[in-house]
C-alpha cells in the first residue's frame, strides 16, 4: 500500500486541503446549483447535461454521456496501463420533478430536497476533479469520474450496473454520498423488491356481500408476512411500503396491490425470506383455487440489489479509514448499507462508499446538510483518490 500520510504531507496537497476550507462558500454554491435541477429516477437528463458541461469546463478527457444518461470523464494518469480508479455519485433523487426545491440556510445547516442525497455527492466529484487539475496533483492511474443514474427506488442501481460492466474487476470503485461522513460502507445490504397483484370478482358492498374482495385477500397476505420470524444477526427485515386498490367505499375491490421490500445483510438469509414469502403466496393461491372463488395472486420481482462485502483490511477501505483519521474525523464507523457500491461489492471488487458531511431527514422535503465537516469530507475523498491512483 502507498503511504497516504506522505501524500497528505505534500505541500501541494496541503494547499489543496486548505482550499476546501477557504473556498467553502463556493462549494456550497456548487451543491445548490446541482440541487436546483430536478432529477427524478428515470428522468435525470437535465442534471446529466449540467454535470457533462461541468466535466468539460474542468478539462476532463473523453467526456460523454452513454445511452442511459450516465456521464463519464477521465483524468489521465502518467501510467495509463495501471488499474483505474472510478469515482461515482448518483444523479437521481426520490423527489418528483414538480417538487419545490427552495433552499433555506440557518448558519451551518442548509435545508432543501435532495441537498444531501445526492447533490453534495455530485458536487464532491466536481470539486475533487477541479482540485486535482488546478493544483496539478500527480497520479499514476487514470481517474474516471462518473455521475450515474438509477440509484434510488425502482432504479435498482441500473446506472451502476452499467458502470461496473464498463470498468470491470480491475478498477477500484469509490462511491460518494453527501451524508455519512465518518461512515465507511464496505458491506452491501441485499434488497429484493416485489409487486404483488391480487384480482378477485368484486362487486357491490351490499348486493355482492360474501364475494371475495381483493383488498381483504391483500390484508390476509400482509398479516401472514408480518407473522414471519427473521434473524437479528445478520439483520433481516421486511416492509410493505405501499398498498393500492379499490375504486370506492361501497365497492368490493376487484383488484389490489402491494409493494414489498425485503432486506438482509446475508445473502442466504435474504434468499430464505424470499422463499418464505413465495410459499405464502403459493399456499394462498392454492386455497383460492380449491375454493373456486376467482381470486388470483401474482408476485412480480421489481428490484434485486445484491448483497456482498469486502474485508475491512482491503486496500480501499484501509485508505478510507486512514484518510478520515488524517482529516480529523472524531469517530469512524464501519457499516452495511444499500448503495451503488452493492454492485462492485457483490462481485468482490475493491469498493467503498463514503460520505462528505453530516446530513439528516433524507428523502424528506426538509432534508438538510450540516456543512461543518464538508471540508474534511472533501479532503478525505481527495486523499483516498490520490492514494489509490498513486
Amino acid at each position: 500500500m502507498n503511504d497516504i500520510a506522505a501524500i497528505f504531507r505534500r505541500p501541494k496537497v496541503q494547499i489543496a486541503l486548505a482550499g476546501f476550507r477557504d473556498q467553502l462558500e463556493s462549494a456550497i454554491g456548487q451543491i445548490i446549483a446541482i440541487q436546483q435541477i430536478p432529477s427524478p429516477t428515470f428522468a435525470e437528463e437535465k442534471r446529466a447535461e449540467y454535470i457533462e458541461g461541468q466535466f468539460r469546463a474542468i478539462g476532463l478527457k473523453d467526456v460523454f454521456r452513454d445511452s442511459s444518461n450516465n456521464v463519464y470523464g477521465r483524468l489521465p494518469g502518467h501510467e495509463p496501463d495501471r488499474a483505474p480508479v472510478v469515482l461515482s455519485a448518483h444523479l437521481d433523487t426520490v423527489f418528483p420533478a414538480e417538487t419545490d426545491l427552495s433552499v433555506d440556510r440557518k448558519d451551518q445547516v442548509i435545508y432543501g430536497p435532495g441537498i444531501g442525497d445526492n447533490s453534495t455527492g455530485l458536487a464532491g466529484l466536481l470539486l475533487t476533479a477541479r482540485t486535482i487539475v488546478e493544483h496539478q496533483l500527480p497520479h499514476a492511474a487514470d481517474i474516471h469520474f462518473v455521475a450515474n443514474i438509477g440509484e434510488e427506488g425502482l432504479g435498482d442501481l441500473c446506472g451502476m450496473r452499467i458502470v461496473v460492466d464498463r470498468f470491470g474487476g480491475e478498477a477500484t470503485y469509490i462511491v460518494v454520498e453527501g451524508g455519512l461522513f465518518g461512515r465507511l460502507v464496505h458491506q452491501a445490504i441485499g434488497v429484493c423488491r416485489f409487486r404483488v397483484d391480487v384480482t378477485a370478482p368484486g362487486g357491490h358492498s351490499w348486493g355482492g356481500f360474501g364475494t371475495t374482495s381483493a383488498i381483504h385477500v391483500l390484508g390476509r397476505l400482509i398479516a401472514a408476512i408480518d407473522d414471519l420470524t427473521v434473524p437479528t444477526i445478520p439483520r433481516t427485515t421486511y416492509n410493505v411500503g405501499i398498498i393500492e386498490g379499490g375504486i370506492s367505499i361501497n365497492t368490493i375491490a376487484h383488484s389490489a396491490r402491494l409493494w414489498l421490500d425485503l432486506r438482509s445483510e446475508g445473502k442466504d438469509e435474504l434468499d430464505r425470506l424470499v422463499d418464505h414469502v413465495r410459499e405464502i403466496v403459493a399456499e394462498m393461491n392454492e386455497k383460492h383455487m380449491v375454493a373456486e372463488d376467482g381470486v388470483q395472486i401474482d408476485m412480480v420481482q421489481v428490484g434485486d440489489r445484491p448483497a456482498g462485502n469486502i474485508d475491512r483490511q482491503s486496500p480501499v477501505v484501509a485508505y478510507a479509514d486512514a484518510a478520515l483519521r488524517l482529516v480529523g474525523a472524531d469517530e469512524i464507523r464501519y457499516m452495511a448499507s444499500s448503495t451503488d457500491a452493492n454492485i462492485p461489492l457483490s462481485l468482490g471488487y475493491q469498493s467503498v462508499c463514503l460520505g462528505l458531511t453530516h446530513s439528516g431527514n433524507a428523502h424528506r422535503p426538509d432534508e438538510y446538510i450540516d456543512i461543518t465537516n464538508l471540508p474534511a469530507g472533501l479532503g478525505q475523498l481527495l486523499l483516498v483518490t490520490l492514494a489509490i491512483a498513486e
